[in-house]
């Protein structure tokens, strides 16, 4: 507990709300498939500290951030507990199609309290939403596929934070084929192999 509280600079009070979101999980889990077995027994290395280090990415203080394909809640609802304490101002949409899914992100964030969070019950490519400052996103889909469901909601500005793991090199080869964007690759700290790819100024090519 003190290790993860001093790495990710949170409170006593925010971590036991990450360990009451880690028991929802665990609970719910046993009903709805939320997340792999195997990754559930390292959930906090996994899940919980995989998500928060992305919040140093989330460097304004007032935000609108959108999450694609939120699943159960990695990383949107650690970065929202986190924000609620140091950045009350940002705003976090969760994107999920799969309503059992939904179902468990809402009874989380109203047993947690977060205010600063919502989720959106719909396929991407069906909303009609204003673009948003930052976008989220963390094993929904290929990199070229993804940045297809993003660019709609973004402007030039928008920020992607986007973990990906071993395979991101070709992911970015394959991206860079159709889609222009600035690009910076940071490493993640919980894997030797998996990077942080942070991207801005998204366009597609022309063709």
């Amino acid at each position: 507990m003190e290790s993860f509280i001093q790495t990710y600079n949170v409170s006593r009070e925010t971590f036991e709300k990450l360990e009451q979101y880690v028991a929802l999980l665990k609970e719910w889990q046993q009903k709805f498939n939320l997340v792999s077995a195997k990754s559930l027994e390292d959930v906090w290395q996994r899940h919980i500290a995989d998500s928060a280090q992305l919040f140093e990415y989330l460097d304004t203080d007032d935000a609108l951030v959108y999450d694609l394909g939120s699943g159960a809640g990695f990383p949107a609802l650690v970065l929202a507990l986190m924000a609620k304490e140091k950045k009350p101002n940002l705003r976090f949409k969760l994107i999920e199609s799969t309503t059992k899914k939904t179902v468990f992100l809402n009874a989380v964030i109203e047993a947690l309290g977060l205010e600063n969070a919502q989720v959106l019950n719909d396929r991407i490519e069906n909303l009609k939403l204003p673009p948003a400052d930052y976008i989220t996103s963390r094993a929904l889909a290929a990199l070229p596929k993804l940045l297809a469901y993003a660019l709609p909601l973004t402007t030039r500005q928008t920020k992607l934070i986007l973990p990906k793991g071993k395979s991101y090199r070709e992911e970015l080869d394959k991206a860079a084929k159709e889609w222009n964007f600035k690009r910076s690759i940071k490493q993640n700290k919980l894997s030797d192999e998996g990077v942080i790819l942070l991207l801005e100024n998204l366009r597609r090519k022309s063709k």
